[in-house]
């Protein structure tokens, strides 16, 4: 006899669903629990880093490259152009001020003295000649002056006798106007003569004053033109330490040209490579520290260079103090330049958060250490540890500030146990 088969009321593709319904459930309400809505992301918390926010002590500083460098360089230079004949002393010598370092030879300036001495001599035999030529035309003037004051006593005596004898008409008219023309004449001549000797002198003198000019102003070329000759010599202009010399005998230098350069071994200071963002807040004084052999040494600047070039410009610092010892030119050290002064503040670690945010907003912990929000934040200056909080952190808190490349797009980090 048939009896009816009762069908099952729970079938495994009943529980199947079952499941599958419940598991979206919990998982929709663990998500609103955790995060309270938004799009949130599960992540490992020991692959994320997590820092606490602070108020400490904050100052503004760049790191920059500096290289050790003598606090004096005196760098020579070929004053006159010349070949290398002779070099007295070898790179890395110690030097004296005044010793002779090379010797270059200039054949156009040799000759250049020659012609410069032989035009002084003849300026100075022309000189010569010129006063003995006004010695002889002033003895030949008071010579022709005798002779006209003899002939002037002589025309004289006759015109007075010729006079006499005419008041008594024993010569005639023509024979006295004869006499009186005479001495009217060598009075003349006088006159003349004594004016003529006045302008020839003022002329000589004249001429005198400009050869002996002249011959000043060449004997000062010839001063100058010696003293080139002598600058063929490259004389250390103060003692020192020659830290190098390019010359080699045979080799041609021009005038200007570098030759080597003397470092004074009194002291030591830093040359610091800047970017040139920074060049509107780097001025002389402003503090900085470097690191030497596991020590710490306080700098200050000395001098800005204004010059940028590829982007970078230069500041020099010294030692606030004695120098490290055992510190050689061209040795490289990292130098912390601070950009203010030392205050407080709220402080947030660096990291990779701020290349996706800029730091305009992070995540931020929640108290039950369960996961973390996204928040608005607000920063101000930073130095290669931490940045200045300025709105939106509290010391105490926390916040992820690892790279935020794989999860910038969500609100809400819920921490895997």
């Amino acid at each position: 006899m048939d009896r009816p088969i009762e069908k099952k009321k729970i079938t495994p593709k009943r529980i199947a669903m079952a499941a599958g319904g419940l598991f979206i459930v919990i998982l929709i309400i663990l998500g609103l629990k955790a995060a309270g809505g938004g799009s949130v992301l599960r992540v490992d918390s020991e692959k994320i880093i997590i820092s606490e926010i602070t108020y400490d002590k904050f100052l503004e500083f760049i790191p920059v490259q500096g290289t050790i460098m003598p606090i004096k360089t005196f760098y020579l230079d070929a004053l006159q152009g010349g070949t290398v004949v002779e070099t007295f002393l070898e790179e890395g010598s110690m030097v004296g001020k005044g010793d002779s370092i090379l010797r270059l030879d200039n054949t156009d300036l040799h000759l250049d003295i020659m012609y410069r001495e032989a035009q002084l001599i003849e300026q100075i035999n022309n000189l010569r000649n010129t006063r003995l030529a006004m010695e002889q035309n002033s003895l030949r003037l008071r010579g022709e002056l005798l002779e006209i004051d003899r002939m002037i006593r002589n025309s004289q005596r006759d015109y007075n006798t010729s006079r006499k004898l005419k008041e008594k008409n024993l010569i005639s008219d023509d024979e006295f106007e004869l006499k009186k023309n005479d001495f009217e004449y060598w009075k003349e001549r006088k006159v003349l003569t004594l004016e003529t000797q006045k302008q020839d002198s003022i002329l000589r003198e004249i001429q005198i004053r400009q050869l002996e000019e002249s011959v000043r102003r060449m004997q000062a070329n010839m001063e100058i033109v010696r003293k080139k000759l002598e600058n063929l010599v490259l004389k250390a202009p103060i003692a020192g330490h020659l830290t190098s010399l390019n010359a080699e005998v045979g080799e041609s230098k021009s005038r200007g040209e570098r030759l080597g350069q003397i470092d004074v071994l009194e002291g030591f200071k830093i040359r610091a490579e800047v970017d040139e963002y920074y060049i509107a807040r780097i001025s002389v004084g402003q503090k900085g520290e470097v690191k030497i052999a596991g020590d710490d040494y306080k700098l200050e600047a000395i001098k800005v260079y204004p010059e940028v070039r590829n982007g970078r410009f230069f500041v020099d610092m010294e030692f606030n103090g004695d120098p490290p010892e055992n510190i050689r030119r061209g040795q490289t050290a990292q130098v912390k330049l601070a950009l203010g002064d030392l205050s407080e503040a709220v402080l947030l670690p660096r990291g990779g958060f701020f290349n996706e945010t800029g730091g305009n907003w992070i995540f931020v912990v929640d108290k039950s250490g369960e996961f973390a929000a996204r928040r608005e934040i607000r920063l101000g200056r930073m130095n290669p540890q931490v940045y200045e909080v300025l709105e939106g952190l509290e010391p105490g808190e926390k916040a992820v500030t690892s790279s935020y490349t794989n999860f910038k797009d969500f609100d809400r980090l819920v921490f895997k146990n």
